[in-house]
This record gives structure tokens, C-alpha cells and sequence, in this order.
């Protein structure tokens, strides 16, 4: 019998779907339940600050010594200060890393370089829709098309048009099987620290904020691996105003309320192109499976997890795991 559960069995990213959704399609619609589950989450936290959040906003950006830039760019959420009297200015982002956080310069980060040599202060933002106040932060939740083909291009231009406007940019990757969108083997000198890689780790969300001015904006670059839970973050909004943000509790609402578990997953299974995985993430999974198959003999109550796990290496685990299956 198929081992299944409503509750998502993992700390953090669920590795069985998301393999399933890369190889097999279905990403479309977790996409937008998670969005909407994320702007439900912020709405409380914002009003009573004076701010927004809407899904998909279309903005027109214009700079007016350069009008080829691409059209009316769509984010998958923005964030909007409905107070025009507030400071866009925030204060010490410093305040915002965390210990495990590694913050780089913007300018030298990402793929495509600003498309002028001098400071970016002639931008007028102009939004379609009256009434809603300014943009100060755009989050977009990676799919497979903007990681690689036809879209990936035309996503890089965009990101790239909306950090030149000084609003900050977040951005979440949760696709294990593409590299991410900022460049890997380069080594950067952080604000903190000596030069290092940016760490391996298949789930990423970058803050990137480009203010005060795009050539002194950071990259705040957060890694996560199988297993572990998603973060929570703080965003610097305008003047003193900071965001804290959970991306986990929206993350595991939209598994449990879609009943993706019990549709696509069963724990007694290896996820999809298992191989395509680092090997500790491989042991992660291994893991995992295992303490659902224990917990399942034993008739535990799925629903009452997840489960604490063993230290097997992963030999260990999928001897463990062959045991059970046999």
C-alpha cells in the first residue's frame, strides 16, 4: 500500500512533489496557490503599517533617457506603501542579516550589469491603478521557464529593470534541478566577510535591495537544503518599517489545504530522478522516508508528524528503506 498523509512530512520543502512537479509538470498551479496563501499570510502584518500587497499588478517603469526597455513588466507579488508622506529610504540594512546569511554586493551579483554607468535618479514610476500607493517590494516565485529557455531572458531583463528602480526584489527558488539565477562558481567579498563561494544548496531566496542607489545595494542570499525548514525573514520597508516574513507556514498551508499529499506522494517511494539530488540531500530524503515507514508499522498517526529521524548514512537508510519495502 501507498504510504500517504495530508501533513507534509518534511521539515521544509516537500522533495517528492517538487521532483514530481520538475519532471512531470504541475508547477502552474502550486505556483499560484502559494502566492495567494503568502499574500493572505502578509495582509495582517501590512495594513496596519500603511501598506499593501497585490497578486500580478501590472506596473509601467519608464526612465526618460531610455525608452526601449521592456514593457509593462508583471510581478507575482508586490508589496505597495499606501503613506506618500513616508521615508523610502530604510534604515541600516545591516540589521536585517541573519548569522547564516551571506550579503553581497548588488552590482557584482547578478547576471546582467546596469544598463548605465552613472546613478539611477531620473526613474518616474507610473501604476495603472490609482489609489494603491507605491511599490517598494516585488517577490517572484521562480518557475522552470525563468530558470532556463525562451523565458529565462526575458526574466533577467525585467529583474534587472525593477532593481534599477530602487524597489527591492525577492526572489524564491525552490527548483532543486536548475541552477539558481545568480552565478554560482564566482567568488564575491562580502560586506562582512572574507571572499568565499556562494554555498550549494537546492532552494534559495535572495533579497536583493537596491537602495540607496543601485551601485549600494546588497544581495542577501539565503540557502536551505532538503529537510530544513524554510526561513523567515526580515524585509526593510520604508523609513523604519520592517516586514518579517514566514515563508513556511504559507508554504505547508498550501500542501495540506491542496491535499497534494495524498494525490501525488507516497513516502514509501523515491522521489523522482532521486539521482539529480546532492548526496547529503539524498540522505535527508532517505531519512525522512524512513521515519514515515517506521511510524506508519508502528500505526502512528501520520497526521501527527513530522518525525524525528535517525543518524544512518545513507547507505544506512536505503538498506533500511529496502528492508521495509521487501
Amino acid at each position: 500500500m501507498a504510504i500517504r498523509s495530508v501533513k507534509n512530512q518534511y521539515l521544509g520543502i516537500n522533495a517528492h512533489l517538487h521532483s514530481l512537479w520538475q519532471s512531470q509538470g504541475g508547477w502552474p498551479e502550486f505556483h499560484t496557490r502559494y502566492l495567494v496563501n503568502l499574500a493572505d499570510s502578509l495582509l495582517p502584518k501590512l495594513l496596519p503599517m500603511g501598506y499593501s500587497t497585490r497578486i500580478e499588478p501590472s506596473l509601467q517603469i519608464r526612465r526618460i533617457d531610455l525608452w526601449d526597455l521592456p514593457e509593462n513588466p508583471v510581478s507575482d507579488l508586490t508589496i505597495y506603501d499606501l503613506n506618500p508622506l513616508r521615508p523610502t529610504q530604510p534604515q541600516d540594512l545591516s540589521a536585517f542579516s541573519n548569522v547564516s546569511e551571506l550579503v553581497l554586493p548588488l552590482t557584482e551579483t547578478l547576471l546582467v550589469p546596469p544598463r548605465l554607468e552613472r546613478e539611477f535618479n531620473t526613474i518616474r514610476i507610473y501604476d495603472v491603478r490609482e489609489g494603491q500607493g507605491e511599490p517598494v517590494v516585488w517577490i517572484e516565485l521562480l518557475s522552470p521557464s525563468n530558470k532556463t529557455g525562451s523565458d529565462a531572458k526575458d526574466y533577467l531583463e525585467k529583474r534587472q529593470k525593477i532593481l534599477e528602480s530602487e524597489i527591492v526584489f525577492v526572489e524564491i527558488d525552490y527548483l532543486h534541478e536548475t541552477p539558481p539565477t545568480i552565478p554560482k562558481p564566482a567568488k564575491f567579498r562580502s560586506r562582512y566577510e572574507k571572499p568565499r563561494n556562494i554555498p550549494p544548496h537546492p532552494y534559495y531566496i535572495f533579497i536583493a535591495d537596491p537602495r540607496p542607489s543601485y551601485r549600494e545595494g546588497v544581495i542577501r542570499v539565503n540557502g536551505f537544503d532538503v529537510d530544513q525548514q524554510l526561513p523567515t525573514l526580515q524585509i526593510a520597508l520604508n523609513g523604519d518599517d520592517v516586514l518579517t516574513l514566514d515563508f513556511g507556514k504559507p508554504y505547508n498551508h498550501t500542501l495540506e489545504a491542496a491535499f497534494y499529499g495524498p494525490q501525488f506522494v507516497d513516502y514509501g517511494e523515491f522521489p523522482e530522478n532521486f539521482d539529480r539530488y546532492r548526496e547529503d540531500d539524498q540522505r535527508r530524503i532517505a531519512l525522512r522516508m524512513l521515519s514515515v515507514l517506521e511510524a506508519a508499522q508502528a500505526g502512528v498517526d501520520l497526521e501527527s508528524g513530522p518525525f524525528a529521524v535517525k543518524d544512518l548514512s545513507l547507505e544506512e537508510a536505503l538498506k533500511a528503506i529496502e528492508a521495509f519495502k521487501s
